[in-house]
């Protein structure tokens, strides 16, 4: 049972005078998250906006992650920490502590990130002048394991359309009442939860995005993105399908009970190629992908094809320079965004 196997530390009050209820509640499932978790949960702890809980879950973690939790908790009060001795997984935790959260805002943190310090009071500012949005999020800079900057910020993702959050699930700031009611992260959403997530919340309000980095964004090859590509395919197979369901203005949700079909789209091998490639590049390695790209199974000759290939190629040959290239092409295609993209606005993300 759930209830047995988590543990809330104590709170010290008393059953007549009940917890203040905080403006917002950080919440952030934690599994195996050394050796990023101590620079994360102190860039929490150091918002300028103080008015907040911090609920944390550590879900079943092995490597030392539950031993400094509980130093935290046991140093800051705002912490309240739950622990799992069985895994959830990352939708099963993620439910956990949104449920757990006592504040009518909800901000999403990954225990591998960094987030800015004026991040909160951004957000909430966001929410406090527009109470028709439900959703708020920032851009991001990808840093590798050491903390170097390694990916610049990218605003020309907000200057076009897209069915692709243009923020990281690790910005995201949402009201808990429209998260209760669509019914939270969806466990056949594995490894695409927060984009299918916040798809059914820009159905009931806007969707606001902040150009500023607020986030550091951690690229390292144990993140999620980065492994099993094969299997990948599977899922990003499975979101193609849906994607086109909602595109369409349909419900996908019998999609999504009837399970992966068997076959995987050229597409989606190509993407889940692509995007474990590119996790492994700017976490400082080579992409790794050329013997999978190489053997046999097509991938189309769409776009995103063209790019893996080339990918493959060049970062087996010379990733530095492919990095170089890439962040001089992000850089520039930024600049260019920024005569729409001002710092100090705020935009729509209307999934189109």
């Amino acid at each position: 049972m759930l209830s047995e196997a988590t543990s809330e530390k104590s709170e010290n009050v008393s059953a007549a005078s009940p917890p203040r209820v905080p403006a917002v509640s950080v919440v952030m499932p934690v599994h195996d998250a050394l050796p990023y978790l101590d620079e994360c949960v102190r860039s929490v702890l150091g918002q300028t906006f103080a008015d907040f809980e911090f609920v944390v879950l550590d879900d079943a973690s092995r490597d030392g992650s539950t031993e400094a939790l509980r130093r935290w908790a046991r140093a800051d009060a705002r912490i309240r920490l739950f622990e799992s001795r069985e895994k959830l997984g990352l939708s099963g935790s993620s439910n956990f502590v949104v449920r757990r959260a006592r504040a009518p805002l909800v901000a999403r943190m990954d225990a591998d990130d960094v987030a800015h310090p004026e991040r909160l009071a951004r957000q909430v500012e966001v929410f406090r002048r527009s109470p028709e949005v439900v959703l708020v999020g920032a851009l991001s800079e990808g840093i590798d394991s050491r903390g170097a900057r390694v990916r610049p910020r990218d605003r020309w993702r907000l200057a076009r359309p897209s069915l692709f959050p243009p923020f990281p699930h690790s910005s995201a700031m949402f009201r808990r009442r429209v998260f209760e009611e669509v019914g939270g992260y969806r466990e056949q959403c594995a490894k695409w939860e927060d984009q299918e997530l916040f798809l059914r919340m820009s159905r009931r309000g806007r969707t606001a995005v902040l150009p500023e980095a607020l986030i550091r964004y951690r690229y390292h090859e144990s993140n999620s993105t980065g492994v099993a590509p094969d299997q990948n395919a599977r899922v990003y197979g499975m979101r193609e399908r849906c994607l086109a369901e909602f595109r369409a203005g349909h419900d996908y949700t019998a999609l999504l009970e009837a399970g992966s079909p068997n076959g995987v789209s050229p597409h989606a091998r190509a993407e889940a190629l692509y995007q474990t490639g590119a996790m492994r590049l700017w976490a400082g390695g080579k992409p790794g992908i050329l013997g999978q790209v190489r053997e046999g199974r097509p991938l189309g000759r769409s776009p995103r094809a063209l790019l893996t290939h080339m990918m493959a190629a060049w970062g087996q040959l010379s990733p530095a320079s492919l990095r170089f290239s890439l962040r001089c092409f992000i850089s520039a295609r930024d600049l260019l965004a920024a005569r729409r993209i001002k710092d100090g606005g705020v935009y729509d993300w209307r999934p189109e």
